[in-house]
């Protein structure tokens, strides 16, 4: 048999006990998140996790590069997603990878010594430097999925925060309040465009009342992104109105040379919605 194959097939018959010693050797009280847990559920899964890495990483000595991370990035993404993983420290996760890492070159060690046949030293630098080599890859490639699985989450969580930051608020018949709360970059003033436009197009409504009285500072890029929000809401038929302008915006747009000369303009809510009433009475 091959030495490659005679090596694959040791390393196979170790897999329970690389877990087992790599599980018994597990510094608990220097640890966090997964590896200090003492829920027999999640034990039993992370020890059933690391076999699944030893079954695949043998296969380096054994398989092309191409076939072997085609078959390994599919344990590194669902170990990135893995929700006790995600609550661990990487830099405890890669602490792990490394002392895994000398297991292996300790059993290559343990092969050679066991081995009858005489099994020459490039022979066994080329092991150490295949399995040092596929441990890099694996490390890079698990800290890119893990960062590029919380980065999606965290979009995800930013964009359900400005939902839940800027929502259109049906009152009664045609109109709807969007009160808006605390500071206001471009990037939220940009999400605050399109999701207003979409939900007073949802909705049906035909007036819509901003309320800044929350917004404590204002810069000319996202006044300008206020204006655009007006005249596209305009284009789709919605009558907007601003109220609760705080003095020191006000004095900053003064500052800024902002103009609201187009724009109907309250002291506040209760005053926008009571002009609104009274407008309706006289047109009836």
């Amino acid at each position: 048999m091959d030495k490659n194959q005679e090596l694959h097939q040791f390393l196979l018959n170790k897999a329970r006990n690389l877990t087992e010693e790599w599980y018994d050797s597990l510094d608990k009280s220097n640890s966090t998140g997964v590896y200090r847990s003492n829920d027999p559920e999640v034990i039993k899964t992370l020890k059933e996790q690391n076999y699944e890495f030893h079954i695949h990483l043998c296969d380096v000595l054994v398989k092309d590069e191409g076939a072997f991370f085609n078959e390994f990035d599919k344990w590194i993404i669902k170990i990135a997603k893995d929700s006790e993983h995600l609550k661990t420290p990487i830099h405890y996760i890669i602490k792990e990878f490394m002392r895994v890492r000398e297991q292996y070159l300790n059993y290559i060690s343990e092969f050679v010594s066991n081995n009858p046949e005489e099994i020459k030293p490039s022979q066994i630098e080329k092991w150490n430097r295949l399995m040092v080599k596929a441990f890099d890859s694996v490390m890079l490639q698990f800290i890119e999925e893990t960062h590029k699985y919380s980065t999606h989450r965290l979009n995800a969580q930013q964009e359900l925060l400005n939902e839940l930051s800027s929502p259109v608020i049906s009152l009664n018949n045609d109109m709807a309040l969007l009160p808006l709360v605390g500071d206001i970059d471009t990037a939220r003033a940009k999400f605050i465009l399109e999701n207003t436009l979409n939900q007073c197009v949802q909705k049906g409504i035909g007036r819509l009342f901003i309320d800044l009285s929350g917004v404590v500072m204002i810069d000319t890029m996202v006044a300008h992104e206020i204006f655009q929000l007006i005249d596209a809401l305009d284009l789709v038929g919605v009558k907007t109105t601003l109220s609760g302008i705080r003095p020191e915006i006000a004095a900053t747009a003064v500052q800024l040379g902002l103009s609201f000369d187009r724009v109907s303009i309250t002291s506040t809510l209760a005053q926008a919605m009571d002009f609104n009433t009274a407008r309706k009475q006289n047109n009836n």
